[in-house]
């Protein structure tokens, strides 16, 4: 259960996770592996948030804004459940494609139920001052069966420091019987 105060503290934490890396030190694969895992916890606090009835845009809105470079460079987002809209350049397009927006594509996936999201890097590759990781992850959905996902995702460091998502590319799995 989600609760405003735990909301509270996610969002701390994701500032701690993340201020690790400072300008002119090399970014860690565990930096990426953090920023990974207050990505996916933040995907889940949104879900909880919606289905409880709490503040879930909020939410939805700090995690677009602490988690993706939007105003510091350009990003490059191409989501899952995409097709008329396929790429995201901009804060509101990629704040649509989580919560969803009435009258386009966009359902809401970070709205869907997701109880868990667990990650299978197939690599992660950093330099000083950018980070790529590519593989799979895993979305819980409230029936408890997991749906995978393909993704590859680069970071850079922000201004102050922080790891911001710059490419966010993900797919579902080719079906050779389809």
């Amino acid at each position: 259960m989600m609760t405003v105060k735990s909301t509270i503290v996610a969002s701390a934490a994701l500032s701690f996770v993340l201020a690790g890396t400072a300008f002119g030190e090399d970014i860690s694969k565990q930096a990426v592996i953090d920023a990974q895992i207050v990505w996916g916890k933040g995907i889940v606090e949104i879900s909880t948030m919606h289905a409880e009835g709490a503040d879930f845009k909020a939410r939805a809105e700090n995690h677009v804004k602490s988690l993706y470079a939007y105003g510091d460079a350009d990003v490059m987002f191409k989501p899952t459940l995409a097709a008329k809209d396929q790429f995201r350049e901009t804060y509101d397009e990629a704040l649509s494609y989580f919560i969803g927006t009435e009258g386009s594509e966009d359902s809401g996936f970070a709205i869907k139920g997701w109880t868990k999201v667990r990650w299978e890097n197939n690599g992660i590759h950093t330099t000083d001052e950018t980070a790529m990781a590519m593989g799979n992850y895993f979305f819980t959905g409230p029936d408890g069966k997991e749906v995978k996902v393909e993704y590859t995702f680069g970071y850079v460091k922000s201004p102050s420091g922080d790891l911001k998502i710059n490419l966010h590319h993900s797919s579902l799995p080719y079906d050779p019987a389809k």
